[in-house]
């Protein structure tokens, strides 16, 4: 027994000085080896991140307004028109535009106009025209565009004064359409009880931004269309 307790004592005596013994890790293995010693077979490195790009929303309809308006508002979407030469005295366009949208409301047709005009349409349709039927899928997407440049006498009477059409500074709108389809029409809308309040709020809202503003109720060749150019009047707008 007393042996076996010596033999014991030894062994773990030589565990002792083997622990406490510094590790020649420099003079007999070099440092490149521990190192890849210590690392597990079965290590696989951590993969580096993917990198994320930000998605703008919107920008490609951003880009495409920044690149089409004109008369230097964004609001006022188009191109820059050719100069039209008159073909009677007192009509002719110089320096017009042709727009196609102002306020973010579609033209159904793309109109010749000077940018004093244009502006004064995208200022009306901003503040007066988008929301008069309601909000949602009742706001105005589109004006129904019934003339724009022509160059003629005032409603096309013989010997008559030229037009503000021949001039550039007048547009005619007969609808508008909703985002919903539904059609608004002057010639009906004007006395339906549904949207003639809205329809009479948006002629007299035009009464300002234009110099001239007709309606139905001005005289015959009106009834079924506004009439908005910017003649300028000594007393101020002449509205009817």
């Amino acid at each position: 027994m007393i042996g076996r307790a010596r033999h014991i004592a030894s062994r773990f005596g030589l565990a002792l000085c083997l622990a406490s013994a510094p590790l020649q890790a420099t003079a007999d293995i070099p440092a490149v080896q521990l190192a890849a010693a210590s690392v597990p077979d079965s290590f696989t490195p951590i993969p580096k991140a993917a990198e994320v790009t930000p998605v703008l929303f919107g920008l490609g309809k951003n880009r495409k307004r920044n690149r089409g308006y004109v008369c230097g508002d964004r609001e006022i979407q188009g191109a820059p028109a050719a100069d039209i030469p008159p073909k009677l005295k007192g009509c002719g366009l110089t320096n017009g535009v042709r727009v196609t949208s102002v306020a973010g409301v579609k033209l159904s047709q793309a109109s010749l106009m000077t940018c004093e005009t244009a502006q004064a349409l995208q200022k009306w349709v901003d503040r007066d025209v988008v929301k008069a039927f309601g909000r949602g899928n009742k706001q105005v997407v589109e004006l129904r565009v019934a003339a724009h440049y022509s160059c003629r006498t005032r409603n096309n009477r013989p010997g008559a004064k030229i037009s503000e059409h021949g001039r550039g500074k007048a547009i005619d709108i007969s609808g508008f359409r909703l985002a919903n389809g539904t059609l608004v029409t002057v010639l009906k809308g004007w006395e339906q009880r549904r949207t003639r309040k809205a329809l009479r709020k948006m002629w007299r809202a035009a009464c300002g931004p234009f110099g001239t503003v007709l309606g139905p109720n001005a005289d015959r060749y009106h009834r079924d269309h506004f009439h908005f150019d910017t003649a300028r009047h000594r007393g101020g707008s002449y509205c009817r």
